[in-house]
């Protein structure tokens, strides 16, 4: 799966893309896809009907109606279905052993959801060997990718040891380079609050640096308070590393303040907002990525992504696939609940799929099909994107591109 940070967008000049000659020169594992029902690119030319486009080295070299399309080496004729970006799933915690089947049983008889429950996970997943855990990871990552995820963001936080954390992002980094630090998911049994901090931002911290992109922090009740998180966020950064954070999950507070103020590139959850919140997302670079998948299966209120999207905040959505509050792997599923329950229309509900999450990775080369993008996209077996919403729970996606080749 997709995560090449090193990749960027070329600039192309023209919108429409490379002419066909230059396309032809370049024939040699060039790729046309054509008969597109419905393209949707996220890019200046917004989406097309009767659409192609063709592939280059592994990057969008041409878009434009198909009867212009330029020839290529092989041809996909997509026989008029629709196809769109490649899902970024910004947000999920895949590095685990075991499940927690029971915890959302008793949730459904009416259990609150307290966070409580990561500890379980973390016994068992110190307990797995590494080619457990590598299975595991990989069963999930296969898993999104049949639904049509081309990129995902993965997480430690199951560790909550130097030797763990890092061992679990060794093993997130065998499938993407979006790796996330997250020694500062909960506090350990046993261990003083400050203590743990302490460990976090100091040799757990050294540990996991070789192995991580990001850092994260659970600042929520139970977890990390706003100075604590602060704390952790500052040690990331002088370690080189990106900041994220778990905001605002299970009551209000302030983690999304310390997200803005750090620059963080994503607040995750965003499930109680203040009007304060809205305002400093709206106006910061700072992207509200929604979950929708916990508050489903922990059947807690849903975000507020209307209010966001008028005030102009950036919204992306993840599954947050782990094992606890959220075991879906599933991009379309959490779409047809952005639509159904949080008020996103299909289209706003596809770019926060795919361009926002791409945004909340700070990654210009994914999340769209403009010329010059990395060239990860699938084939929906519907005639529009609005049936991933539209009929929920039906595997539509046809196919697979990833890096501009048909997986």
């Amino acid at each position: 799966m997709s995560g090449d940070a090193q990749s960027s967008a070329t600039d192309s000049g023209a919108e429409s893309g490379a002419t066909g000659s230059e396309a032809k020169s370049s024939a040699m594992g060039s790729l046309l896809i054509d008969g597109i029902g419905e393209l949707t690119t996220h890019g200046p030319q917004g989406t097309l009907t009767g659409a192609a486009l063709v592939i280059v080295d592994g990057r969008v070299a041409w878009v434009g109606p198909s009867e212009a399309a330029p020839a290529a080496d092989r041809r996909i004729d997509a026989a008029g279905r629709a196809v769109i970006p490649g899902f970024v799933d910004s947000h999920a915690h895949l590095v685990f052993a075991g499940d927690r089947a029971a915890e959302f049983a008793a949730r459904m008889a009416g259990e609150p959801y307290t966070g409580g429950g990561i500890r379980t996970t973390v016994a068992a997943t110190r307990a797995a060997s590494d080619d457990a855990l590598r299975a595991n990871v990989g069963r999930l990552v296969a898993e999104a990718r049949r639904q049509g995820t081309t990129t995902v963001e993965v997480k430690s936080g199951y560790g909550l040891t130097s030797k763990e954390e890092s061992r679990a992002l060794r093993i997130a980094g065998e499938f993407t380079t979006e790796t996330t630090y997250l020694g500062a998911h909960v506090v350990p049994e046993g261990v003083p609050a400050d203590e743990y901090v302490r460990l976090v931002c100091g040799p757990m911290l050294s540990a996991a640096r070789p192995y991580a992109r990001w850092i994260d922090v659970f600042c929520e009740r139970g977890a990390f308070d706003p100075d604590q998180a602060r704390e952790i966020l500052r040690a990331g950064l002088a370690a080189g590393l990106g900041t994220r954070i778990h905001a605002n999950q299970l009551g209000p507070g302030e983690g999304v303040r310390v997200a803005v103020e750090s620059d963080a590139a994503s607040a995750d959850h965003c499930t109680h907002l203040s009007p304060a919140d809205i305002d400093a997302l709206a106006g910061s670079g700072t992207v509200a990525t929604l979950l929708p998948g916990a508050e489903f299966s922990t059947r807690s209120p849903y975000p507020d992504a209307r209010a966001l999207l008028d005030a102009g905040a950036t919204v992306a959505l993840a599954t947050d696939c782990n094992p606890g509050s959220s075991y879906t792997s599933s991009m379309p599923f959490c779409i047809a609940l952005a639509v159904r329950e949080m008020r996103m229309t299909p289209a706003e509900a596809l770019w926060a799929a795919t361009a926002g999450g791409a945004r909340a990775l700070r990654r210009d080369d994914i999340g769209h099909l403009d010329v010059g993008a990395r060239a990860d996209l699938s084939i929906v077996d519907a005639p529009s994107h609005v049936h991933l919403a539209y009929r929920p729970g039906v595997p539509l996606i046809h196919q697979v591109i990833q890096g501009g080749e048909p997986i």
